[in-house]
């Protein structure tokens, strides 16, 4: 087996297995056909039972582009809106990120960072690195600035007093080689601090999400795993903790010195997770195609979010687009889109009305209550289904 990434031991075991998902998840396609025919590879999920990293060995980053139809913009939900603002609040009201030169790794289009430059008396600058940008190069007379590239160790030049990354190091196979970039172009500005926030694995197991798995995501962190991978790599970690329901991990830490350090006492936890898991992951799905089956005699089914959990959900269980009516998705930019992999339309909501979808299967139960508001908002008399074991 191949060994930890980010710890090297050689003991690393196999829970997962799925071959010819899609290599994208957020690719906003346009034509039905070449959706069916999105690129293809192979998932084989492992665990590393001393510090928890879970990891795609299959893992090819030559598969992805993460080019301008790149789309994984979640701020069209008010409900994700205001967990921005929230996060925005904190970081300048309770960290005092004011008066501060602010670069984001991967800032996709730009909608966080406006965020954290245009609270009110912070007076912060900011540039964002993101291949996948659209929009003005610069805005605010020069305190916004984008950049097309990756962000790394060649930006040593850019000054900062804060690095912020939210949900990058997910996409990363050497996730040790981005932290040590990061690091590394910080340089000897011991000021400066580091904002990361990324998917928790440890939630995804216990919940069973079997549609939290998908080709984009092959770096997958522990609370322990992620401090550990910090600390490897030059960093102070202050704290770790769960927003957004549990469903993410947000890191903050100031520079350090790199150091060999040994993964904390719980780390282990994640490997067990992972075991019990696989154990039932099989028994899920035909669970899943029952329900669906059952769901089927009262009225087409549609599922509720064109991100990367409905995209998986939809390739696992419909991979012929016989099951679900389509798929919902309050971006503008991916309605009228197809679904990688299986070609389901993509729809607004008040285009359900005609459709005679009779249930809805909810992605993420986050947003339950707003999307419960929209179909009332649009008249549907359908019901929404919540992933949550019964």
């Amino acid at each position: 087996m191949q060994p930890c990434p980010l710890c090297a031991c050689g003991d690393c075991s196999e829970f997962l297995r799925r071959d010819q998902v899609p290599v994208h998840q957020n690719l906003v396609i346009a034509d039905r056909a070449r959706a069916r025919g999105a690129a293809r590879a192979s998932l084989q999920m492992l665990v590393c039972p001393s510090c928890g990293f879970v990891f795609n060995a299959a893992f090819d980053p030559a598969r992805l582009a993460y080019g301008q139809d790149y789309d994984n913009t979640q701020s069209h939900s008010a409900c994700f809106d205001a967990y921005l603002d929230e996060l925005v609040e904190r970081m300048v009201t309770v960290h005092g990120v004011s008066n501060a030169s602010v670069v984001e790794v991967g800032c996709g289009k730009g909608h966080f960072l406006r965020k954290l430059v245009h609270y009110p008396g912070a007076d912060n600058r900011g540039i964002g690195f993101d291949p996948s940008y659209v929009g003005a190069e610069s805005s605010d007379d020069g305190r916004l600035q984008f950049r097309r590239s990756f962000y790394d160790a060649d930006c040593a030049h850019v000054p900062a007093d804060v690095v912020l990354c939210r949900h990058v190091i997910e996409h990363v196979p050497d996730p040790l080689a981005l932290l040590r970039s990061v690091r590394a172009a910080l340089g000897a500005t011991r000021h400066a601090r580091v904002f990361f926030e990324t998917p928790c694995v440890d939630w995804i197991l216990r919940n069973r999400v079997v549609w939290d798995f998908f080709y984009e995501h092959c770096s997958l962190f522990s609370a322990a795993s992620l401090r550990h991978a910090f600390e490897q790599s030059g960093f102070a970690v202050q704290r770790v903790e769960h927003v957004f329901g549990g469903q993410y991990l947000w890191l903050e830490a100031g520079l350090g010195d790199a150091q060999a350090v040994q993964p904390g006492p719980d780390a282990g936890a994640t490997a067990q997770l992972a075991r019990d898991y696989g154990a039932v992951e099989s028994q899920l799905s035909r669970d899943w195609a029952e329900r669906l089956t059952q769901l089927a005699a009262q009225g087409n089914i549609a599922l509720w979010g064109a991100g990367a959990k409905g995209v998986t959900f939809a390739n696992l269980m419909d991979p012929h687009a016989s099951r679900f009516d389509c798929v919902v998705d309050i971006n503008p930019a991916k309605q009228g889109a197809f679904i990688p992999g299986t070609g389901h339309a993509i729809v607004a909501p008040a285009q359900l009305a005609g459709r005679g979808v009779r249930n809805l299967i909810l992605m993420n139960p986050n947003y339950r209550r707003e999307n419960l508001a929209m179909l009332q908002a649009n008249g549907i008399d359908a019901q929404l289904i919540d992933w949550s074991p019964a």
